[in-house]
């Protein structure tokens, strides 16, 4: 049986790094677990984030909120500024896992294991999530995209952990949407997913808009040609056909057993015209759109 340090404080943490500096650190652990019990994670010992509050919680300021790392997502789910301000990160969270997942998993694990599937990735791109990283010697500050090399591959090196994430309040976005295809409806892996937000003017044209595919390369795919043929367009057929053209050439899918390439490929643009559905609703659809869809 392998030892578990449970830390309450970061000064506690940063003793116990420095004596055990190949200890395997984790917050709610849920995909520790599994690897644990298939043998791929065999270090000396265990160190759970679980008990330190400094980590935990939402902190609002003026024009951005941060989120500690080992916030569950069942305590995003609730909170109104999240709610508010981020619909986006609220739909993805939504169909992520099932509620005992939620209730144990946290939004730092998601980021740190670094998986191409992970939920919460495609709107953290989108939000442009700027990540708090802290070790014994100082913070520093990373943007997600340069955070996560590959996947399970981050920027994180020895005895730092992530300790916050830090999201720009977006009051513009008129319309907030996340959507995955999965192999079934629930505790289904991302086959491909999609995170967007739109600036909609009055005249029902887009001025700005930002895009984010999961599961679609080895890391969450940005296409800024894809974003550049909705810009000044409404939001129709024709205009969106012509984008998702450009995403199905922008994204990087491999095959694998929950699809092949070409699926993914075809999926990904058709995710993207999908968002017709709300060219006349003028919201963003916090409750009603998005979720976790079964293959056809």
């Amino acid at each position: 049986m392998k030892p578990v340090h449970l830390p309450h404080t970061l000064d506690a943490l940063w003793s116990i790094l420095k004596h055990e500096p190949d200890t395997a650190i984790y917050a709610g652990g849920p995909d520790v677990l599994v690897w644990r019990r298939k043998g791929l994670l065999a270090p000396p010992s265990f160190t759970c984030l679980e008990r330190i509050e400094a980590l935990k919680g939402v902190e609002e300021k003026r024009d951005r909120i941060g989120i500690g790392a080992v916030t569950p997502y069942c305590r995003l789910l609730t909170d109104a500024s999240i709610r508010s301000h981020f619909p986006v990160l609220i739909q993805a969270m939504k169909v992520l896992g099932s509620p005992h997942i939620r209730n144990m998993g946290t939004i730092g694990g998601n980021i740190v294991t670094a998986s191409p599937a992970g939920d919460c990735l495609p709107p953290l791109y989108v939000l442009d999530a700027e990540l708090e990283v802290s070790s014994p010697w100082g913070v520093r500050r990373i943007g997600i995209d340069r955070f996560i090399k590959g996947p399970g591959i981050t920027d994180l090196a020895p005895g730092e952990i992530l300790s916050r994430i830090w999201l720009k309040k977006t009051p513009g976005y008129t319309l907030h949407h996340y959507e995955k295809v999965g192999r079934r409806n629930a505790l289904a892996c991302a086959v491909v997913s999609l995170a967007a937000v739109m600036k909609m003017n009055a005249a029902g044209r887009i001025e700005n808009v930002r895009l984010a595919w999961g599961s679609a390369g080895p890391t969450v795919v940005r296409s800024p040609e894809a974003e550049d043929a909705l810009k000044g367009g409404p939001l129709s057929v024709s205009v969106l056909t012509e984008s998702a053209r450009k995403a199905r050439v922008a994204v990087q899918p491999i095959d694998d057993v929950r699809g092949s390439a070409e699926y993914r490929r075809r999926v990904a643009g058709n995710l993207l015209l999908r968002l017709v559905r709300f060219a006349h609703s003028g919201s963003c659809g916090a409750e009603t759109a998005g979720g976790g869809k079964r293959l056809p």
